[in-house]
């Protein structure tokens, strides 16, 4: 089961009719996490062919209008649906206040749960979302005002059984096998304990994506990018405007680069893109030159990540 990342807008402040206002969805098991939620988001996740009532979480990382501006329509849509299963929202200071002053967006005005967590301007580590099977943390970066970044990350799983080591080991198929698969020790017939551990393959970890915009580069966000799968990373200009970068609070495309490079993330996207780039490939070039496994962040592709990918191959005997 993969689990994929569906940029839905990878503008910078205006839209064109390329790009548009930021936002990144996660989809695993059928489940959507958004990040960000600029305005048209809504019209995004169905052009990404998204359920809006799939979203069980939204992540915003700061409260400028292009990553904000789409939330009160897109939980006014989801009341109209009568959904009925809660969301959450995280959100940075002034969050809740905003959404009260939108007519029926108020959390006690919803049909269904809101489940608001306004994170302080104290943020210096956190996990802000958690289930079973993944975690999604938080961390301050360095815009013009309070921003954060996220990281989606899979908790690791047991190894694989190896049902040819158990047998060898005097255990028989049945039930026995099932306890050692649910981390129970048994006992063989000769009164030998064969553990877990012995007749399982090393540990498999999860997918980790980050989600670093918008930025300069940071202490933060290179700790969201470490040895992460996929780094969605703002790259708003080129090089040669990185005295304007430094002034607004954003990245370069090299920038960005080296944040992953330095960081070990196997694959950068980069995001946040300036309108002054119809044609945003110097961009690409610029990160290349530092990071090869560097691309632009096409809106609406499936970037499908497999954990099957990362377990270790099987040894030859």
């Amino acid at each position: 089961m993969t689990t994929d990342v569906i940029p839905l807008g990878t503008a910078s402040a205006l839209p064109t009719e390329d790009r548009h206002l930021s936002s990144v969805a996660i989809e695993r098991k059928g489940r959507v996490l958004l990040f960000d939620c600029g305005e048209g988001t809504q019209y995004r996740l169905m052009h990404a062919d998204l359920s809006r009532v799939r979203v069980d979480a939204i992540f915003v990382t700061h409260l400028h209008g292009d990553h904000c501006y789409g939330l009160p329509g897109l939980l006014s849509t989801l009341a109209l649906q009568q959904r009925r299963d809660p969301v959450t929202l995280v959100l940075p200071p002034g969050g809740r206040a905003m959404l009260d002053a939108f007519p029926g967006d108020a959390p006690d005005d919803l049909p269904f749960p809101l489940r608001i967590m306004e994170i302080g301007d104290d943020l210096s580590r956190s996990v802000v979302y958690e289930t079973d099977e993944f975690t999604v943390e938080a961390r301050p970066l360095d815009h013009r005002g309070f921003t954060m970044g996220f990281r989606f990350e899979e908790r690791t799983r047991p190894g694989r059984f190896q049902p040819e080591n158990a047998r060898a080991l005097g255990v028989p198929e049945g039930p026995a096998f099932g306890q050692l698969q649910e981390g129970e020790s048994v006992i063989t017939a000769d009164g030998t304990t064969v553990r877990p551990e012995q007749v399982t393959g090393p540990p498999r970890p999860g997918i980790s994506v980050a989600y670093v915009t918008d930025t300069r580069p940071c202490d933060g966000g290179r700790a969201l990018a470490d040895d992460a799968d996929l780094l969605y990373h703002d790259a708003t200009f080129a090089d040669d405007h990185q005295e304007r970068a430094k002034k607004t609070g954003h990245s370069t495309a090299r920038q960005a680069a080296t944040v992953a490079r330095d960081a070990g993330a196997e694959r950068l996207l980069l995001g946040h893109l300036s309108a002054r780039y119809p044609d945003p490939t110097p961009l690409m070039r610029e990160a290349q030159s530092v990071f090869s496994d560097a691309e632009i962040a096409e809106e609406l592709r499936r970037y499908a990540l497999d954990p099957r990918d990362k377990e270790p191959e099987p040894s030859a005997g």
